[in-house]
């Protein structure tokens, strides 16, 4: 039902021509990249800021939990008395 069907005859495979061996093949010239100080204090500064703004989320999340669990525990203790 799902068996592949193949050729009857197969087709021979195509035969390869072989260039001379002193013949160089062309090459595109590589666009040259210049990268300027600029450029690279503009990424140093923004991976400085964004790994602050980092470090800021995270420490406000954690006191944000601490938080929260030091107001839980405290209203636990007001409804029990």
């Amino acid at each position: 039902m799902f068996l592949p069907k193949y050729p009857d005859h197969p087709t021979p495979l195509p035969a390869h021509t072989h260039t001379a061996a002193d013949q160089m093949p062309t090459r595109r010239p590589v666009p040259q990249i210049s990268v300027s100080t600029g450029a690279v204090a503009a990424v140093l500064v923004g991976g400085v800021v964004l790994t602050a703004l980092l470090a800021a989320v995270a420490v406000t999340a954690i006191s944000v939990a601490v938080a929260a669990v030091v107001l839980r525990s405290l209203l636990r203790d007001q409804h029990r008395r």
